[in-house]
């Protein structure tokens, strides 16, 4: 089951309804077509896992829907992962100010969103009923000649979200710092378990 990545399309969906601000009203996108797959996190590590570590930069665009309107959001981001299974995503607005952190490590997820003072943690396992119902679907396009992505699409059809990552101005085989996979419980913040973050979030 796709468990550890839906939380990631779970966290993108939530992230879309707490901004406010840079949203705008857009006309419908047609649906990605490619097929629901089995464990697509695994897929998208599989991805990566031609090279040791890789970090980069990130357009992050956010399609959602909120009362009946959709909307969109657009973020800088960057991008880091270290094999076999370390993946790291962080979210800022254009104007420079970090809209989320997101880690997966070693099973565990965490959250900070410095907007909300909050910060969630919590295992995968707490997830499998959300996710057999989320409907994910998710593809990938290589540069010629590249076998690493350099946009990433996902679509959560149950949670009418879409999202996608154009990477840019990715360094391979780098010596990332120590303290990349770091997680610090941020001070002023109050923590919270991530399936508080996900209950009751929009089922239909």
């Amino acid at each position: 089951m796709p468990r550890r990545f839906c939380v990631f399309v779970l966290i993108f969906f939530f992230l879309a309804l707490s901004l406010s601000g840079c949203a705008k009203k857009i006309v419908r996108l047609p649906g990605i077509t490619a097929p629901v797959v089995e464990n697509p996190v695994d897929k998208l590590l599989e991805a990566f896992s031609t090279v040791d570590s890789l970090e980069a930069k990130a357009s992050i665009r956010i399609e959602t829907v909120r009362m009946g309107e959709e909307m969109h959001f657009l973020l800088n981001g960057f991008l880091i992962y270290q094999k076999p299974d370390k993946l790291r995503i962080q979210g800022y607005h254009p104007l420079g100010m970090g809209v989320f952190d997101a880690l997966y490590l070693n099973g565990e997820f965490f959250l900070l969103s410095p907007l909300q003072k909050k910060a969630f943690s919590g295992r995968v396992s707490e997830f499998q009923d959300l996710i057999e119902k989320a409907g994910i679907r998710i593809s990938f396009e290589k540069p010629e000649g590249s076998e690493i992505p350099n946009r990433i699409r996902i679509e959560a059809v149950e949670k009418e979200t879409r999202v996608e990552l154009r990477l840019k101005e990715i360094s391979v085989n780098s010596s990332l710092p120590a303290d990349s996979f770091d997680w610090v419980e941020p001070e002023g913040v109050e923590m919270m378990p991530l399936s508080r973050l996900l209950r009751g979030k929009g089922r239909k």
